[in-house]
């Protein structure tokens, strides 16, 4: 049995989100009419349109439509079998072939490398290399895309602020070997949940967007195989959750829902922050219970929905996946 190592870290920024949706139309309601996010840039490839929409900090979030899926079917199938919601993180390298070098050092075989264009090289980690989504790692020379569609509409003002993605993942260790370890990210903080059966990792990078990975904090992940070997062979991927508890049957709330949330799967993106003047004016959000201690529970709030919220955060509001096509929201106030 091989384990995954551990390698030089790479010069990365976290430079993008990307959620997956029908049309950009769909999406452009809530991140353009209601968040205020911007034209970045955008463009059509065989099987995808990617845009990609600016915040107020700078922070960018890009919408995937398909386009021309019979060419190209990853993201029609992507959403046929999961839905609209989130579908990868982007990481820009100043060198594609020493980023896959040490990817490789890793045990992890990138898979989709591509330099056919001389403007982008990119290359990703399969989800079921331990991270449970998609990491594109790219290397940009230039600008890409075109103007605004005609269609593309008036942004709400004041735009918010795209602060972080919170990621949930089983093996916390290894997403910390990725994410700080091999890209780069400096932590900033390290939060135990007040049961103490989980632990948020905030982490930065010298972008504008950060990352919080939330994870257990019970027990060690077991010995798994290498994780490019599992893929291929069928094995038990490396970030395979934990069922079981080294600490008996006390009642670990945030732990059930940790794992009830990632349902099997060894990683998944729970929620997205934007700060806001008013979140509670935002469609389809409801107080955080934690911030509103006097007012009941929504119905629409599952146990896992405060996944990763911490009390200090600010939250005031939230925004479930099912009313924003897949993707959940956490709405903190903007400071005046």
């Amino acid at each position: 049995m091989t384990d995954v190592g551990t390698g030089q870290s790479i010069p990365a920024v976290l430079d993008h989100v990307a959620v997956a949706a029908e049309t950009w139309q769909h999406a452009w309601q809530r991140y353009v009419g209601v968040l205020g996010g911007t034209w970045q840039s955008g463009d059509v490839n065989p099987g995808f349109a990617p845009c990609q929409l600016r915040y107020a900090n700078g922070a960018r979030l890009e919408i995937l439509a398909p386009h021309d899926p019979d060419a190209n079917p990853f993201l029609r199938r992507f959403i046929d079998h999961n839905g609209p919601g989130p579908h990868h993180l982007t990481f820009k390298v100043p060198d594609l072939d020493e980023a896959i070098e040490a990817v490789r050092h890793m045990g992890i075989e990138p898979v989709g490398i591509d330099r056919s264009e001389p403007s982008w090289h990119e290359a990703f980690l399969h989800p079921a290399d331990g991270l449970g989504i998609v990491v594109q790692i790219a290397q940009q020379r230039g600008d890409w895309g075109r103007p605004a569609p005609a269609d593309f509409p008036r942004p709400a003002q004041p735009a918010a602020t795209l602060v972080r993605a919170t990621h949930a993942v089983a093996d916390l260790a290894f997403g910390e070997s990725v994410f700080v370890g091999l890209l780069g990210g400096s932590v900033s903080a390290r939060t135990p949940s007040p049961d103490g059966t989980t632990v948020a990792v905030d982490l930065s990078w010298s972008g504008p967007l950060g990352l919080r990975l939330v994870g257990s904090s019970l027990h060690p992940p077991t010995s798994t195989p290498g994780v490019a070997a599992g893929r291929a062979a069928g094995a038990t991927p490396k970030g395979t959750p934990q069922t079981t508890s080294t600490t008996g049957d006390a009642d670990h709330t945030t732990f059930r829902a940790l794992h009830a949330w990632l349902d099997g799967r060894p990683g998944r993106l729970h929620h997205v922050v934007f700060s806001v003047p008013d979140p509670l004016a935002i469609p389809g959000s409801h107080p955080v219970p934690s911030a509103h201690p006097s007012d009941p529970p929504a119905a629409e709030l599952g146990p896992d929905d405060l996944l990763g919220v911490l009390a200090d955060d600010g939250a005031v509001a939230l925004v479930p996946a099912s009313a924003n096509l897949g993707t959940r929201l956490v709405l903190t106030r903007t400071n005046p």
